[in-house]
């Protein structure tokens, strides 16, 4: 037992430090810090992260609601070195299961970005409303697009 245990404790360390490095913790800031959003985002995941130009990306998005939703929007903008380069909407049944029970649910959203889009940091700020148009969360958070690909990967 005690050998088994020891192996146990050399293992690990090598496994966090292979692991840890790929597990990213994005940061959310709410859009108003005051709000009371009946919508609370509990955490992002973008994979791939960095996002490569030209290749799928996942944007997923773990959050909680108090009440059932039956529909909605989503509403994204994008800024690049803070300045605001896209806006898109999506109709939030398209993005999650309709409709949302109380509780914890996912809103996962799949995207190939341009080939040609430049290589650097950027800020998505994501508004979620109900079908009554109602704002159910405000979100930001930034992400990268790596340098690794490129226009004649695609």
């Amino acid at each position: 037992m005690a050998t088994m245990m020891t192996k146990c404790m050399l293992i690990l360390p090598i496994f966090l430090c292979i692991i840890a490095p790929l597990i990213r913790a994005t940061d959310v800031r709410y859009c108003d810090k005051k709000a009371d959003y009946d919508v609370t985002v509990n955490g992002v995941e973008i994979s791939p992260d960095p996002v490569a130009r030209g290749h799928p990306a996942t944007f997923s998005i773990s959050a909680t609601s108090g009440e059932s939703i039956s529909g909605g929007k989503l509403v994204i903008d994008v800024s690049y070195f803070g300045w605001h380069i896209h806006s898109e909407t999506h109709d939030l049944c398209d993005e999650t299961s309709c409709p949302v029970s109380d509780g914890n649910f996912v809103v996962s959203h799949s995207q190939v970005l341009p080939g040609f889009t430049p290589p650097g940091s950027y800020s998505l700020t994501m508004k979620m409303y109900d079908a009554k148009k109602k704002e159910l969360t405000c979100i930001a958070f930034d992400f990268n697009i790596g340098f690794a690909s490129s226009i004649a990967d695609s």
